[in-house]
């Protein structure tokens, strides 16, 4: 369901970038990206980078019920190689351990991040190792519910926007950055339309392609 706020959103980007408005007559309804905030759904964030989303399901689903309660303190107490037997990379291992480990000390609280800025957000998470900008922005966007945040290294992204806009090469980070500026304060919007986007055009689903 499209809050009024979103219906702003969506007039603002359709008059401002035609490619948009064309995009958003070939796609279905933009879906929600809402998650919990919290220290279960950034490790689960970090799981899933550049990997398939069935394979990150998978390890996830290896996670939890190895890891139960899903608390930084009880992940701890599982080693590196614990987590790779649970499908984890060495370094998917480290990061999550360092996560826990940020939170168990203190050097991480996600009560105080939502009175934060969204730099401040991003600095706090990428203090820790193994989250850099796109995990910080999947947070932001999906747990604490910003409204502006441009994911421009989001590979799915950048093939959606070359096929949307036309382009001769994939966009860089910095490419990306230029063409979502005109998009603010909307460019958590233009990302769920270019994500709806890459899903329903992009990637056109077996069934339709036979």
């Amino acid at each position: 369901m499209i809050t009024e706020e979103e219906k702003v959103g969506i007039s603002f980007i359709a008059k401002t970038d035609k490619d948009f408005a064309r995009a958003l007559t070939l796609i279905s309804p933009i879906p929600p990206r809402t998650r919990p905030a919290g220290f279960e759904e950034l490790a689960r964030i970090i799981i899933e980078q550049q990997v398939s989303l069935a394979s990150a399901a998978a390890i996830w689903r290896r996670m939890i019920n190895g890891i139960t309660p899903f608390t930084a303190e009880r992940l701890l107490e599982f080693t590196e190689e614990d987590l790779r037997e649970m499908g984890l990379s060495r370094g998917k291992a480290i990061y999550c351990r360092a996560l826990a480990d940020h939170i168990t000390s203190g050097k991480l609280s996600f009560d105080s991040l939502g009175s934060l800025s969204n730099d401040q957000v991003a600095d706090a998470l990428t203090a820790v190792k193994g989250i850099g900008r796109w995990t910080a922005e999947i947070y932001m966007i999906s747990c604490l519910g910003r409204q502006d945040i441009w994911p421009a290294g989001d590979v799915a992204l950048q093939v959606a926007l070359q096929h949307l806009k036309k382009l001769e090469n994939r966009p860089s980070i910095k490419e990306m950055d230029a063409h979502a500026e005109p998009l603010r304060p909307y460019r958590t919007l233009t990302a769920r339309i270019l994500w709806r986007y890459y899903a329903d055009v992009v990637q056109v689903p077996k069934s339709k392609k036979e």
